[in-house]
């Protein structure tokens, strides 16, 4: 299978590397600099094993591949945000032998939260989830770091809804071959939402700095408990936090890599690029959402949610409200409810 990576960032930037390195086709998806960067010098991939280089074909769109390949795999790596803008251009697509991308192919979300997939099925036929536990960075345009060992990454794989099928299977193969573990699971969702929990400290990450501490941990117990609160009022199923460490174990030990620090997860990484948006409406904001539907207040999502996105569209420093004034706000905002 050839694999198509919509989105080379930190994520997509590992994952097509790494499976270039265990010799499978990819194609890397970029822009602006980044792609510049990318068909001037390759990929480099900073790893604890060193850093290497991968000479990758890299595009802008659909465009320059013109017909797809019957055994093409999209793998959509975008935020969240960029979801419907990545659809729209290769729904279409034509693919060798008749159809289309989205009548044919698979489409895999490499993504945080769920909505990605519920997106994605509003065009596509075959859609796979992923639950992605990849802590990755990116340095530089042209350069993206992972420092976990022994395993770079643990890959929840499933069918979007539920299930699985030899497609998710031949996929894992692939992942497993490239220094990934990649359990395929009928259930993906119950792993994505358990996922979702913990990326609702992303925001306070973002606004706030890391997440250690008295008050910044309080607050994220919080803001999970309104979370927990949401799932359990909706009906929906999560992976607990020991079946999480079971599943993880020291697969992915984090190792200091010489000139890529890492500096916050991803929503700290789009404040830090100055990006101008933000995950936030699709993880914190999924709680919100949830939330009004089920009859649940959630004034600290709903918070982290609004800061996060005024700190993104107005170009903030990430890590640049303190974090006694964050509790501040958010005992305000609990105090009056919503």
């Amino acid at each position: 299978m050839r694999y198509l990576i919509i989105g080379a960032g930190a994520v997509g930037g590992t994952v097509g590397g790494r499976l270039a390195q265990a010799g499978r086709e990819v194609v890397l998806v970029a822009r602006g600099r980044h792609l510049a960067a990318l068909r001037a010098h390759g990929l480099r991939l900073r790893v604890p094993e060193g850093e290497s280089t991968y000479r990758l074909p890299a595009v802008d769109g659909p465009g320059p591949l013109g017909e797809l390949r019957a055994d093409d795999v999209l793998v959509l790596a975008v935020k969240t945000q960029d979801t419907v803008a990545a659809l729209d251009a290769w729904a279409d697509v034509p693919v060798a032998g008749g159809g289309t991308a989205a009548e044919r192919l698979p489409l895999v979300c490499l993504q945080n939260g769920v909505e990605g997939g519920r997106l994605a099925l509003r065009r596509f036929r075959h859609v796979h989830g992923v639950c992605v536990w990849l802590p990755s960075t990116f340095v530089e345009p042209g350069v993206v770091s992972a420092a976990g060992t022994p395993l770079t990454g643990i890959l929840h794989l499933g069918r979007v809804p539920h299930g699985t099928d030899d497609t998710a299977r031949r996929i894992a193969a692939d992942l497993a071959d490239a220094r990934f573990e990649a359990p395929v699971v009928p259930d993906v969702a119950r792993w994505q939402y358990a996922k979702l929990l913990g990326n609702l400290g992303n925001a306070l990450e973002a606004l706030s700095g890391p997440v250690t501490g008295g008050d910044a941990e309080e607050l994220y117990a919080r803001v999970r408990a309104e979370g927990e609160a949401v799932l359990d009022a909706a009906g929906i199923a999560y992976a607990s936090v020991e079946e999480q460490r079971a599943a993880r174990g020291d697969k992915v030990t984090l190792v200091p890599l010489d000139g890529a620090p890492r500096g916050g997860g991803s929503s700290w990484q789009s404040l830090v690029r100055g990006t101008g948006t933000i995950e936030a409406d699709h993880l914190n904001g999924e709680i919100v959402l949830l939330g009004r539907l089920h009859g649940v207040p959630t004034p600290l999502n709903a918070l982290l949610q609004r800061l996060a996105n005024r700190f993104a569209r107005e170009r903030r420093p990430a890590g640049s409200l303190p974090v006694t004034e964050l509790v501040r706000l958010a005992d305000e905002a609990a105090h009056q409810g919503g």
